[in-house]
């Protein structure tokens, strides 16, 4: 049965996931994971939100789903991911990000 990522709704088959980082578990509220609840994503889609946005920003703005879809910051990376079977890309951390970590 093939797993679907929470935010690009992309089904990964079962015989693609080979690497078992390819499905990663996101918590929607960082740091505070005892109590956060968790979705399924993609590894690309995981990194890419932790690349555009800091924990405070997911925590605090950023903690459904919903919310992540609708960011303007991941509008056209998940227009373009959509359109792509990569499990692995690169991603780079935006300085914003960085400067605030």
């Amino acid at each position: 049965m093939p797993t679907t990522c929470a935010l690009c709704r992309r089904q990964i088959p079962d015989e693609r996931i080979g690497d078992p980082q390819a499905i990663q578990e996101h918590h929607l509220r960082p740091e505070r994971r005892a109590e956060s609840p968790t979705v399924v994503l993609c590894r690309p889609c995981h990194d890419q939100i932790h690349a555009v946005f800091t924990n405070e920003e997911l925590r605090e703005s950023h903690d459904t789903v919903e919310a992540l879809r609708d960011a303007d910051r991941l509008e056209g990376y998940i227009d373009w991911i959509r359109g792509t079977d990569k499990l692995d890309i690169d991603v780079t951390t935006s300085n914003r990000v960085r400067e605030r970590r």
